[in-house]
């Protein structure tokens, strides 16, 4: 009597089993790494020059403008002129930059916003030359704790950047770029443990595979929303795009740099956006999975179509952060912080209890500490109301008084109406100078 052993590498080698697991990612075949890495760069290359087209397209449309309609049919070649202008130009290093840290800070940034996709399952398990392998580059048992320090790590690149050029604008935008990273990387994490709660994992494909019968952002709507609000300020963008603030800081963090530097800088920013909007995918739409009615066909979730599924979902959210852009202005840099500390954390904080209570129910429905933790959890959100609403009434009543005292010394019971300026009080506009050459030009500095 003979037993046979049928080891994991070889089942993956004969037959695909339904839900992608850990062990799909052992033993390493090195071609199927080197191939898998090749798919993930090249992905990313040609999203970020689908994304400054589109961007400029759509944006265009919104602003009724054509945006790019020269270089090709409808402007397809605009970003790939613009990718072979860059290298073309000077390469200029300030005098009093650090060289080294100078040079290695785009290049952190952008070697970051790569290694951080490496994680997000794009499909299921596919044969490819025969060898059936999960369309994603890597797992871990916690993967999505590298994006988080994927993310810690880019914002050096960012600082980096700004400290060693010598300009005080490139140093306040990135000293504006790590206190926004900070602050909304805590609301982002603590979004990302509500999901950890329900699917039992912080592996990627765990996660996934848990929401085979509803997606995350049903039930964990709160965190979904948060996600979005942390996703643009982490990438820096529209609304919350102050490390770049162009109106008081020229460019922020990279006034100094040209060229190829530059475009490193622009390829991260792209990149980041890609990865954070395929990780809202994979944490709450579902992931690669079909949406309904189309997940009712029992071919949708099977071979490559779960890649059409994934990169629908990721390009809906691409197009928002698009819609955002041409939509609301910079907010200003008080509103931010309040966002992410006043709003966003302690949200995060009271709404993740609330989901631990819960998930803790669930398990044990014997036990009265789920209970007594909820009740607590219902006394702490109904303190927090009254705080916030006791706070805004001492706030209005605060801005009543100051109000009455500035109309009491200009003398007058009406409120000012209009924009306010400032006093006028130039030489020049009380007739000084008038009709002399020498003091005009004194003045006006002609």
């Amino acid at each position: 009597m003979t037993v046979q052993i049928a080891l994991p590498h070889v089942l993956a080698a004969t037959a695909p089993p339904y839900e992608p697991t850990l062990l799909d990612f052992y033993p390493l075949i090195w071609w199927m790494v080197l191939l898998k890495v090749a798919a993930v760069f090249i992905f990313l290359l040609l999203t970020t020059i689908f994304m400054i087209w589109a961007e400029r397209r759509v944006i265009g449309r919104m602003q009724n403008r054509p945006g790019p309609n020269r270089a090709g049919p409808y402007g397809l070649l605009q970003p790939i002129a613009d990718a072979l202008k860059l290298p073309l130009k000077e390469d200029i290093i300030p005098a009093t930059a650090d060289r080294l840290i100078f040079i290695a800070a785009p290049i952190l940034s952008g070697a970051v916003a790569f290694v951080a996709f490496s994680i997000i399952p794009v499909g299921g398990n596919v044969s490819i030359f025969h060898h059936y392998t999960p369309l994603q580059l890597a797992d871990l048992p916690v993967a999505v704790l590298l994006v988080l320090a994927m993310s810690s790590i880019g914002v050096y690149g960012i600082v980096l950047a700004g400290w060693s050029s010598g300009s005080p604008y490139s140093l306040l935008g990135a000293l504006r770029s790590a206190a926004q990273v900070i602050s909304y990387e805590i609301a982002m994490g603590l979004a990302f443990v509500a999901v950890f709660l329900y699917a039992g994992s912080l592996s990627t494909t765990a996660i996934v595979t848990a929401q085979i019968h509803v997606w995350y952002c049903g039930p964990l709507i709160v965190s979904f929303v948060i996600y979005l609000f942390t996703m643009v300020g982490e990438t820096n963008r529209l609304p919350f795009d102050l490390p770049e603030g162009e109106g008081e800081l020229v460019a922020g963090y990279h006034t100094e740099y040209s060229s190829m530097k530059f475009a490193m800088f622009y390829l991260a920013e792209y990149i980041n956006m890609t990865t954070v909007a395929a990780l809202a995918t994979t944490l709450f739409l579902g992931g690669w999975r079909a949406p309904w009615p189309i997940s009712l066909w029992s071919g949708a979730n099977v071979g490559w179509w779960p890649v059409l599924w994934f990169l629908i979902k990721v390009f809906i959210l691409l197009f928002c952060y698009i819609w955002l852009r041409g939509t609301l202005p910079r907010v200003r840099y008080d509103q931010l912080m309040a966002i992410g500390w006043k709003i966003l954390i302690p949200v995060s904080i009271v709404w993740l209890l609330l989901v631990a209570t819960v998930r803790a129910w669930r398990l044990d429905r014997h036990s009265a500490a789920p209970y007594v933790v909820f009740g607590l959890v219902i006394v702490l959100i109904l303190a927090l109301i009254t705080m916030w609403d006791s706070a805004a009434q001492q706030r209005a009543a605060r801005f009543a008084a100051a109000e009455e005292t500035d109309l009491a010394e200009a003398g007058t019971t009406e409120p000012a109406t209009g924009f306010p300026v400032p006093p006028l009080d130039l030489p020049h506009y009380h007739g000084v100078g008038i009709g002399n050459e020498t003091s005009s030009k004194e003045v006006t500095g002609a």
